[in-house]
């Protein structure tokens, strides 16, 4: 099966680019939330779409995030929560809304989106801490001459795993 080798490829080669780039977000990110697991906070996690895959695993997967909590519309939310905003375009509006609600009342939030961290990236430029996965065209060609497989959700599983094994060596430094 060719295809299966390729894609195997092509998904190591998108693993391997987020690792190499965002090596120092993921610390700052994983700093972050550790401050609301140290501190009195909560670690608040708002993932749209596909991005609810993190939710879950940070919430119910084998190894959970402590402190974590499903983000929900309303609630209330304190300056000592930290917020991890996950999406796969940083022009998602439902994102920037809270985001930009976030920024208003200066609640610290990390922010994964597809999009590099340029100057006209509002996503970036609201959220403390930016991690961007790259995932802005499919991996694969189709047959038809259009890119085809985002697996937006595979990256940021990848990212939060990063995330969570920076972020318990944090809390553990603290014990």
């Amino acid at each position: 099966m060719l295809i299966l080798k390729i894609l195997t490829t092509q998904v190591g080669g998108l693993l391997q680019r987020i690792a190499g780039n965002g090596e120092e977000s993921i610390e700052e990110t994983a700093r972050l939330l550790a401050q609301a697991t140290i501190g009195e906070g909560r670690v608040i996690i708002a993932g749209f779409d596909e991005m609810q895959a993190v939710i879950a695993t940070a919430l119910h997967g084998a190894e959970p995030l402590s402190g974590a909590v499903r983000f929900e519309f309303g609630m209330d939310i304190s300056t000592a929560d930290r917020i991890w905003l996950l999406t796969r375009s940083a022009t998602d509006e439902p994102a920037l809304k809270l985001a930009r609600h976030l920024a208003e009342r200066f609640i610290p939030f990390a922010a994964l989106a597809a999009e590099k961290p340029h100057n006209d990236n509002e996503l970036k430029n609201l959220a403390y801490t930016y991690i961007s996965t790259g995932l802005t065209r499919g991996l694969l060609p189709g047959d038809h001459g259009e890119r085809i497989v985002q697996p937006h959700a595979l990256s940021a599983l990848f990212v939060y795993e990063a995330v969570k094994i920076a972020h318990d060596e944090m809390i553990l430094d603290e014990d």
